[in-house]
């Protein structure tokens, strides 16, 4: 917010300003905004999946960083993990109702992001033209 603005707390203050010293939106904002939370969340909101479901369906991530990234949302309670004891052990994964919750903020952001895709690439075509040699990317 601007150093004139005297209206009541703002949750666009930034973190560490005076309105807000320890508001935690980043921490959460890292968490579910990394790019493997948000392809897991979008895969996980047409259903109940299996780990290799996942694998194949969020394109690029390997074993290691689903595992890592399911594990993350199961602790902050966005998805549960089920167990089935059987040989091979069986997994599935689905979100919880906050993890629902979450899937209708991503869907509305991969809407956006597609509907305004092609207008973005021109943008980015623009500036770089005008700001030749700039290293933004």
């Amino acid at each position: 917010m601007s150093a004139g603005h005297t209206g009541g707390t703002d949750l666009l203050d930034p973190c560490g300003s005076p309105t807000h010293p320890d508001c935690g939106i980043r921490d959460v904002l890292d968490r579910v905004g990394d790019t493997w939370s948000v392809l897991v969340i979008a895969e996980l909101s047409a259903g109940t999946r299996r780990f290799g479901e996942l694998q194949r369906a969020v394109v690029g991530v390997s074993q290691r960083m689903l595992t890592l990234t399911v594990r993350r949302l199961e602790r902050d309670g966005l998805v549960t993990r089920t167990v089935y004891p059987t040989v091979p052990a069986t997994v599935t994964y689905e979100l919880t109702q906050r993890g629902r919750e979450l899937s209708s903020l991503v869907r509305l952001l991969a809407d956006w992001s597609a509907s305004n895709r092609a207008a973005i690439t021109r943008s980015r075509a623009e500036w770089d033209a005008g700001n030749p040699g700039s290293g933004v990317r």
